[in-house]
């Protein structure tokens, strides 16, 4: 399992096609929230918060491998943020959740 991750790591991708996968989940993403009804947004979130620990998961991974200043702050900033996403996701999700408990 770990030649797997590693043949990942290895990839190397020119920056032209790295900008355009990244545009290109931008565009995807908003296109399938802005499409969702009202009614499926909690669960949405709780699934989003899954995956958003995952990219905690490769934002850490990242981090391990930079090399320059630069890219370790990029890293760090890509934990923090998504760990601030996966707490605050969690935090609205109970919220919601609380309100469809009967009150004693």
């Amino acid at each position: 399992m770990m030649d797997f991750f590693s043949f990942l790591l290895s990839i190397d991708f020119h920056p032209i096609a790295q900008a355009y996968i990244f545009l290109l989940a931008i565009v995807l993403g908003f296109e399938l929230i802005s499409k969702v009804p009202s009614i499926l947004h909690t669960p949405l979130m709780s699934a989003t918060n899954a995956i958003h620990g995952i990219v905690i998961v490769g934002a850490i991974i990242i981090a391990a491998h930079a090399n320059t200043l630069v890219l370790k702050i990029i890293a760090f900033l890509a934990v923090f943020v998504g760990t601030l996403n996966v707490v605050g996701g969690y935090v609205v999700t109970n919220r919601m959740l609380e309100k469809f408990k009967k009150n004693k």
